[in-house]
């Protein structure tokens, strides 16, 4: 499972979850984020690593050695011993299996013991159609509303910091904005604790290796989530603290840029030089392809041309003994190949050294910027709701996972490519919590209501299953959470909208049942929609 693989690198696994996955092969299980900096950089550059990858689909290799294979796309549905099923959808017990799951809406917590509460919880979803920007009718998503009494038995004012779990990436909050909290009426001050990046990695497509874990993955089942949330140690993780990253390191910066573009439009430089794998770790931002023979490594980029839509900051980054004498040299394209070396191609390299922490506090703002400029393609301004500092912090707390820990890198960061590790925190599906205190007064209530719009799960329309055209939405009870519950209820609301298909809420359209009390001994509840048309 997933999230068995995600705990692994968290140190947070119960072993027992995975001691017959260990006995097929062995495997150091990392440690928790706050272990010694000094025993990661000891393992960081003591890696005897293998590029694979190249150019981002342009090929690569160092030029007169072997060309670097190349590896992305799709699972394949690769079987491993942590997923017995292989990738792909996930099915629920008594539920749906969707090609795309969105996770479930989670229930309200409190981050200490809240003593004295009870809660009694109603959802709502809302089916009103609305429409794109261009007037063209859609109804894709709903609006949730997860609405809670919470009532103070004692004699005494308790005062909670209520935490709302909710599940998608940091891309999604460009299309849906992050959820609305009002607690008796007012509106909510809110902080944000991103969880760690909750898929993990699996086997690229055509790869039949197990542990091959190149490609990002994504969980696709309630039960994957409940394995991640249900103790706690997930939201422990994103309330803590974030990891210092104050490893010394040697930065080579290149700039001023010159090529004959006019002839070579793919003009392309290398920087090759040979390190002792065990001593030195490298990373780079901005250079798009790398090959390695034997000692000999080399660096490439495509040679800005204020066209292109790449990067014109680009690092090489040393972690461990600094690189040395090495060699500058213009290519025809990405390929490097020998034989195809070009004169007018040139740089100004300059070196410093600083620390690991102070190369991502540059970097973050940077491809935030670039992203929201270049690539968002509209979406930008949604992206205010992840500042330069959280994003800062889940960067690091990524970086020291994937590629610091003992254990790592997975492969998906063996390049050392810190782009790649900056994209993957706006991609990478998480559970976020949204922050805020809550003074429930003695003996009376307070009103908690969180809303927000909420996407689906869906089969893909090529797919031709019979799930297409159907959005899934379920509902945990009681994940992570330690309020006691009362009651909760769900209602549908403009159910006129949609028929329901599949489910196990209870609802009965036809006969206008669109309100049902859910068993508060059941904690999973799920249902299937299709739109009527208009």
């Amino acid at each position: 499972m997933r999230a068995e693989r995600l705990f692994r690198a968290l140190g947070l696994v119960d072993p027992a979850l995975v001691e017959e996955a260990l006995e097929t092969r062995r495997r150091a299980v990392p440690w928790r984020r706050w272990g010694a900096l000094a025993a990661c950089l000891a393992l960081a550059i003591g890696f005897g690593w293998l590029v694979t990858g190249g150019f981002g689909g342009y090929g690569g290799g160092m030029p007169g050695g072997a060309d670097s294979g190349s590896s992305g796309g799709d699972s394949a549905g690769t079987a491993t011993p942590l997923d017995p099923g292989g990738s792909g959808g996930s099915g629920v017990e008594e539920g749906i299996t969707f090609m795309s799951y969105a996770g479930p809406v989670m229930p309200l917590t409190t981050a200490e013991t809240a003593a004295g509460l009870t809660a009694e919880r109603t959802v709502t979803w809302d089916f009103a159609p609305g429409a794109y920007s261009d007037g063209e009718p859609r109804q894709w998503g709903a609006a949730v509303t997860d609405a809670y009494v919470l009532r103070n038995s004692t004699g005494e004012d308790v005062t909670v910091t209520a935490l709302y779990p909710f599940a998608g990436s940091f891309y999604d909050l460009s299309v849906t904005g992050l959820p609305e909290v009002t607690v008796d009426g007012e509106a909510a001050e809110t902080a944000l604790y991103p969880g760690s990046g909750s898929g993990g990695y699996q086997s690229a497509s055509g790869l039949n290796v197990p542990y091959y874990t190149a490609d990002l993955e994504r969980l696709d089942s309630w039960e994957e989530y409940k394995l991640m949330l249900e103790d706690g140690r997930y939201r422990d993780w994103a309330l803590g603290e974030a990891p210092a990253l104050d490893l010394p390191v040697t930065v080579y910066e290149f700039s001023d840029f010159a090529a004959p573009h006019e002839k070579w439009p793919a003009a392309t430089q290398s920087i090759s030089f040979r390190i002792d794998p065990e001593k030195t770790r490298i990373f780079t931002y901005g250079i798009e392809g790398c090959g390695r023979d034997g000692t000999a490594f080399c660096y490439s980029y495509f040679v800005p041309d204020g066209v292109r839509r790449s990067s014109d900051l680009k690092l090489l980054v040393v972690l461990g003994e600094d690189i040395g004498a090495y060699t500058l040299q213009g290519y025809q394209d990405g390929g490097c190949d020998r034989g195809e070396e070009i004169d007018g191609v040139s740089c100004t390299v300059t070196r410093s050294e600083t620390t690991l922490d102070a190369v991502l506090d540059r970097l973050c703002p940077h491809f935030k910027e670039m992203y929201v400029d270049e690539w968002a393609l509209g979406l930008g301004e949604s992206f205010d709701v992840l500042s330069s500092a959280l994003f800062r912090r889940t960067a690091g707390e990524l970086l020291y996972q994937y590629s610091l820990c003992p254990g790592a890198p997975v492969d998906h960061y063996i390049e050392g490519r810190l782009d790649d590790v900056l994209g993957d925190v706006l991609s990478q599906e998480r559970v976020i919590y949204l922050s805020f205190p809550v003074v429930v007064p003695a003996g009376g209530s307070a009103e908690v209501r969180c809303a927000c719009w909420k996407l689906p799960s869906f089969d893909y329309g090529c797919s031709e299953t019979e799930n297409v055209g159907l959005q899934g939405y379920d509902l945990a009870t009681r994940l992570g959470s330690g309020l006691t519950f009362t009651s909760q209820r769900a209602v549908l609301d403009h159910a006129e909208n949609v028929e329901v298909t599949q489910q196990n809420f209870g609802f009965d359209l036809e006969k206008g049942i669109t309100a049902v009390d859910l068993d508060l001994e059941q904690e999973y509840y799920y249902m299937a929609i299709r739109v009527k048309d208009p």
